[in-house]
């Protein structure tokens, strides 16, 4: 077990246990085991025999699906705080995701037979997973509902529009958090198409675009692009800085 001082592992950010006591939240901490992976590296591949919870502890991780032609898709990132191999504590089948650093990551890893004696012990730590997983099958059925029933474009455009921005020489600018290709494959199209309709944007005098970061220059015009009624919920841009 590896012992850390209060406050400074995984555990101290991660909403899984955040209903326990820093004093819990310490014992918890001596049964993770750091794990380090540089960009690029894969830290799952589908099918292995995974028989323990990831948490993020710094850097990003992108969890992917591979179809049986071998082609990616990819179903989320995880910041630091998130976590992944919940569904195998709980079913006991094989991972089937791939899992790979998208930079340079150090992760928490707690070995399925320990959570279970922690989840015994502290049984908040299962309800916050079960409203995490509730959550992600959320998220999934509103991605799925508008795969179905908005284009690219509008897909495109909401996730300009959701995209955190700050403000320079008073205009809005974005960066892209992911690589074009992943974008594409998280909007369900391809990047050729991707970049068609984002080039289509600029020449519509709606972004400005350079390497990975956009400049918004007509706000309501590319709100109008989402296609969503105005009593959405849709996150509006925000002041706060990206990440």
């Amino acid at each position: 077990m590896t012992h850390h001082p209060t406050g400074t592992s995984c555990v101290a950010i991660v909403p899984l246990f955040a209903g326990l006591t820093p004093e819990e939240q310490d014992r918890v901490a001596t049964y993770a085991h750091p794990i380090r992976r540089a960009a690029g590296e894969t830290i799952h591949r589908p099918g292995d025999d995974v028989s323990h919870l990831l948490v993020v502890h710094r850097g990003r991780v992108k969890i992917s699906h591979l179809s049986a032609g071998g082609q990616e898709r990819l179903l989320r990132v995880l910041e630091p705080g998130d976590f992944t191999g919940e569904a195998a504590f709980v079913t006991g089948q094989p991972h089937d995701d791939l899992v790979v650093a998208l930079g340079d990551v150090e992760l928490c890893s707690f070995e399925h037979r320990e959570l279970g004696a922690l989840v015994g012990r502290f049984p908040d730590i299962a309800l916050r997973m079960l409203r995490t997983v509730t959550g992600r099958l959320d998220e999934a059925e509103r991605t799925i509902a508008d795969l179905t029933a908005s284009g690219v474009e509008a897909r495109l455009a909401g996730y300009l529009v959701d995209l955190p921005t700050s403000r320079r020489d008073g205009r809005m600018v974005a960066r892209l958090p992911l690589p074009k290709k992943d974008i594409a494959s998280l909007l369900g199209t391809t990047p050729e198409t991707l970049s068609r309709k984002l080039a289509a944007f600029v020449e519509a005098g709606l972004v400005e675009v350079n390497a990975r970061e956009v400049t918004v220059l007509d706000p309501v015009g590319l709100e109008a692009r989402t296609r969503v009624p105005q009593s959405s919920s849709r996150v509006h841009f925000s002041s706060s800085r990206v990440p």
